[in-house]
């Protein structure tokens, strides 16, 4: 299987495509002032109490207050509010936390009165994004990831991955980490420390180690609510979590992400730095690589499967709604349980991927087509179970209830990732007329005249739809070229298969979107 990542950076946002053999499998868009990322590490203050949920809200500068429970405390929070504490106090230098005297860990069941208090000071980091109408989730356990390990702070123990299988080779890591931790250091060790050299481990245990001790001591100068350590950057993230040596390529059409994610693997895979690559071609790299074309055909309500087949989703603020349809089939001789057998099969294998490509998290609820035999039953639990067997994200399936229903769980630490069905057409902004589409040459003519004329622009690029690109291109003499030597100008037209038929947008030299709508223009 060849894995590439497409990552495409605008001024705005940040979209980065996970494909496995050229299907898009992974897609996550971000706008890059986003904020409030899992993984940040924040001074806080506890704004309210609520004895009730057993909870806090803690203020960390959101708009929303955080939620903060007392079984996301840790079982080391008693060590960690003292050591802040003592940091807080303590302006000068901070003793190292290998002379720190530990305190008791917590009980499973307390009340979070009996530990905090309305304007207390707190150290968290965030496991769950803020969703919807509800503010991020904490942790006072705080965690620092790497590639091979992730470190907490105020523990002692040494955890190995359960997918590391060889029981000699969980011993060796095990005695390994053991004999090289700081004190008062728990280390989990991650899937891809397996087979990993003592010096490769070692290195990053201090960098992870050395990343806790700058951060505390930014808490001694700062004041909640505040930003105290943020994750690193999605694209690196993301490579961080799923890179392997399948990988073959990594395209990116930012120098400066391309500088980022070519740095980082040549850290942790030198030998595989080359496979990090700018792209700097005229296509939108998204279209070159058919990214929105699988985006525009994977992510509507009704999904196709195959042989007429297809599924139906929907979205509530509890649950995602899935509906399996066996659509317009030609059964023939085949009986009705071998059709239902076939279309809940292939179901399955679509459903695990839009999963995973949507990021659907929280409960999940498949109807498929009902089946009576309990083979058939059977096998599609275990074909759904070994489909979502690379999701990254933690799950758990139930098998068919005794109304065809399967009821998945998967962890959800972001919004889920959706397109809007409806929006105001970029056309007739929303008025239900526009212009003759005849004229529509006039109008782009027109554009191009008062960008070279008034607003001084001579390089430029005119992405439209891939029609209309086709159209304007075709020809000896083209439609493009009358334009170019009538202005004096020399412009590119880019076919953008994300722009609806009548629109287009304009870009300088430096990507930069040049604004040249007017609503004049419409009828």
């Amino acid at each position: 299987m060849i894995s590439e990542l497409v990552i495409d950076v605008q001024p705005t946002e940040v979209s980065i495509a996970f494909l496995e053999d050229s299907r898009l499998v992974e897609f996550q868009k971000e706008t890059r002032s986003l904020s409030f990322s899992v993984g940040d590490v924040y001074l806080g203050k506890v704004k309210k109490m609520m004895p009730g949920l057993n909870a806090a809200f803690v203020d960390i500068g959101y708009k929303k207050e955080a939620f903060l429970h007392y079984q996301d405390l840790g079982t080391n929070f008693n060590s960690l509010d003292k050591f802040l504490k003592a940091a807080m106090v303590e302006k000068k230098k901070l003793p190292p936390l290998s002379k720190f005297v530990q305190q008791p860990e917590m009980p499973k069941e307390g009340n979070l009165t009996d530990l905090l208090k309305s304007g207390d000071e707190v150290l968290v980091q965030i496991v769950k994004e803020p969703i919807s109408t509800k503010g991020p989730r904490l942790t006072c356990e705080i965690s620092f990831a790497g590639r091979y390990l992730v470190v907490v702070p105020f523990g002692d123990r040494v955890s190995v991955s359960g997918k590391i299988k060889s029981s000699e080779e969980r011993v060796r890591l095990r005695q390994l980490i053991q004999s090289i931790k700081p004190k008062h250091f728990s280390v989990i060790v991650r899937t891809s420390s397996e087979g990993k050299r003592v010096a490769e481990l070692d290195t990053e245990l201090r960098t992870l180690v050395k990343r806790w001790d700058d951060n505390m001591t930014k808490v001694q100068r700062m004041k909640p609510p505040t930003l105290i350590y943020e994750e690193t950057g999605r694209t690196v993230a993301l490579l961080r979590d799923i890179f392997s040596p399948t990988f073959e390529h990594i395209y990116v059409n930012d120098i400066d992400a391309y500088k980022e994610l070519r740095d980082y693997v040549t850290l942790i895979a030198p030998d595989h730095a080359k496979i990090v690559e700018h792209y700097k071609g005229d296509t939108p790299i998204l279209d070159k690589f058919e990214v929105t074309r699988q985006l525009k055909s994977g992510f509507g309500k009704t999904v196709p499967v195959k042989k007429g087949a297809y599924l139906i989703i929907e979205h509530t603020e509890a649950m995602h709604v899935i509906d399996v349809n066996s659509g317009n089939r030609t059964r023939g001789t085949v009986g009705q349980e071998d059709t239902a057998s076939e279309v809940n099969l292939a179901a399955a294998l679509e459903v695990a991927h839009q999963l995973r490509m949507r990021d659907m998290g929280g409960i999940i609820a498949v109807d498929f087509i009902d089946m009576q035999e309990q083979d058939n039953r059977q096998k599609l639990f275990e074909t759904m179970r070994e489909a979502m067997i690379n999701d990254r994200a933690k799950h758990h399936i139930l098998p068919l209830n005794k109304f065809g229903v399967m009821l998945i769980t998967r962890q959800r630490v972001r919004p889920i990732l959706d397109f809007a069905n409806t929006e105001v057409c970029p056309v007739c902004f929303g008025k239900g007329e526009i212009k003759p589409s005849i004229l529509f040459t006039d109008v782009l003519e027109a554009k191009v005249g008062d960008l070279v004329k008034q607003i001084k622009v001579k390089k430029f690029k005119l992405h439209v739809h891939p029609f209309i690109a086709a159209y304007l291109k075709q020809g000896f003499i083209s439609m493009k070229k009358r334009w170019q030597w009538k202005y004096s100008t020399n412009f590119k037209v880019i076919a953008d298969q994300s722009l609806g038929f009548l629109e287009y947008k304009f870009f300088d030299n430096h990507k930069n979107e040049l604004d040249m709508t007017d609503e004049s223009l419409s009828a």
